[in-house]
């Protein structure tokens, strides 16, 4: 999944509001039933991959919930709106290696020539794996790439 701040503005770049958004997600994620399997909180933009822990899981409304908490504290501070509308969302195949689609997300800041070890980066990680133990799956089978 990827959210977008509206018009591209940095409101990430603020590591304390950056740390306020992984928390955020990580308390409504687990209320709607899912663990947050990897994420990455970018300047502009947040990725993550989420695994439905119970059959009732409502991602929806989840994304909804995190958008709202998240949206009301930037606009407390800043005045002003913070998300794009909608998000970009992909659903896993029965092909599709998990910790391959998690490695390459959490080597977005590594691409973006931020770090040289996504162990390095501050605001990425999971609740489910160590950054390690993601970074191992580019041996594994099923080696994923967005398309």
């Amino acid at each position: 999944m990827t959210a977008v701040a509206r018009n591209r503005v940095k409101a990430f770049s603020d590591h304390d509001f950056a740390q306020f958004i992984v928390t955020s997600l990580i308390a409504i994620a687990a209320l709607f039933k899912f663990e947050v399997t990897a994420y990455v909180v970018m300047s502009d933009h947040v990725h993550f991959v989420v695994t439905a822990i119970e059959e009732n899981a409502d991602f929806k409304e989840m994304m909804k919930k995190w958008k709202q908490k998240t949206g009301y504290e930037f606009s407390q501070l800043h005045g002003r709106r913070l998300w794009q509308k909608g998000y970009w969302e992909r659903v896993l195949r029965d092909g599709d290696n998990p910790l391959s689609v998690c490695r390459y997300l959490i080597e977005n800041p590594v691409r973006a020539r931020l770090v040289t070890h996504p162990s390095e980066y501050p605001l990425c990680g999971s609740t489910q794996y160590t950054i390690d133990e993601i970074c191992q799956a580019v041996q594994m089978k099923g080696w994923w790439t967005p398309y």
